[in-house]
């Protein structure tokens, strides 16, 4: 089969490679769509802890599955599905206390030791993959990883109704973070980003509140502020507009080695809590009933699709700021907007 490979930290190519056959409990999809998201940028440039190298990347994936191994039963060939990328060894200390996702083995299709789906086929766990509903967009069902991870931030909140939140980056995490926020209880939602294509998009999926900078919004503070970006600015700007009591929430990824700066006393005074949130949890089940629902508006969110040949144009293009999401289909032979 064809797939992208980042041979090494800054360095991919388009490559034949064996097709992937499936162990007694595997199963083999045939990619529709695989996302690229800021984890891929990051895996290419070699600044995400954990990335083993050579690599196919691509963890945002929908698909067919076109073989089961022997021991699948409840998944069948020609079944449509989405794939959890989350792989976890079930016998660590966070594992057995169900803290799956921060597994002290953490692995991940297409972004730590395992290939992922940027390639014509993908070989997945079967308890990983995932029924689509029939009238579930199986190119717009790729949105279903990211809005599992955001789902996993909600559970991770300690929550109450009516507060008002402020969320940093308009990019996929949040927008997705912030159509959920009125379903989490938020009494209101406001969103800041400096590009302004995103600003719109923001808009588009019904955001009312939508900036270049906090500075223009009419509240000095907010109960839950949430960092979308991994930007360090954009970090250090949203923590000191936490409301005393309130909570902060990293959730954008930012390089490895990168440090932000915040004043102690502020969390101490104040009784900020500050919260972690890392993949899913338990989530991507209730993630595809909610696509299914229509509790996010993803198809204003998609912009260009690209072929397996043009990978190195889409991440420049993401890089750039330019698109929406953008989406590769290995099975096309074509480029160009959605």
């Amino acid at each position: 089969m064809r797939a992208v490979v980042f041979e090494s930290p800054g360095k991919l190519a388009v490559q034949n490679v064996d097709d992937p056959t499936p162990g007694p409990t595997d199963v083999i999809v045939e990619v529709a769509g695989v996302g690229i998201c800021g984890t891929d940028v990051h895996v290419f440039d070699g600044d995400y802890a954990g990335s083993q190298y050579p690599l196919i990347p691509g963890h945002e994936v929908s698909g067919t599955v076109v073989a089961v191994g022997t021991a699948v039963g409840a998944i069948a060939t020609g079944d449509r599905v989405v794939v959890d990328p989350t792989l976890a060894c079930g016998q660590c200390e966070r594992c057995v206390n169900g803290a799956y996702n921060v597994c002290a083995n953490w692995n991940c299709l297409g972004v730590a030791r395992t290939d992922g789906a940027s390639a014509q086929y993908l070989r997945a766990p079967a308890p990983n993959a995932y029924l689509l509903p029939d009238d579930v967009d199986i190119y717009q069902a790729t949105v279903i990883e990211p809005l599992a991870c955001a789902i996993r931030a909600y559970d991770a909140l300690p929550r109450r109704l009516g507060e008002h939140y402020l969320i940093y980056g308009a990019g996929t995490m949040g927008l997705l973070l912030a159509q959920l926020a009125p379903r989490a209880g938020a009494a209101s939602v406001s969103i800041v980003d400096p590009n302004a294509g995103r600003r719109a998009l923001a808009t588009e999926v019904g955001i009312e509140k939508v900036v270049a900078s906090a500075d223009q919004l009419d509240r000095p503070n907010w109960d839950v502020v949430i960092d979308a970006t991994g930007v360090i600015a954009a970090i250090e700007d949203g923590l000191p507009r936490v409301k005393a009591g309130g909570t902060f929430q990293q959730f954008g990824v930012a390089p490895v080695d990168a440090t932000a700066r915040y004043l102690p006393i502020s969390i101490v005074r104040d009784e900020i809590s500050m919260v972690g949130s890392a993949a899913s949890r338990y989530t991507f089940s209730r993630a595809v009933e909610m696509f299914a629902a229509g509790a996010i508006r993803s198809e204003p969110m998609f912009s260009h699709s690209f072929t397996l040949d043009d990978y190195g144009l889409a991440m420049d293009m993401f890089r750039r700021g330019e698109g929406r999401k953008l989406q590769i289909r290995p099975q096309a032979t074509l480029s160009g907007e959605m």
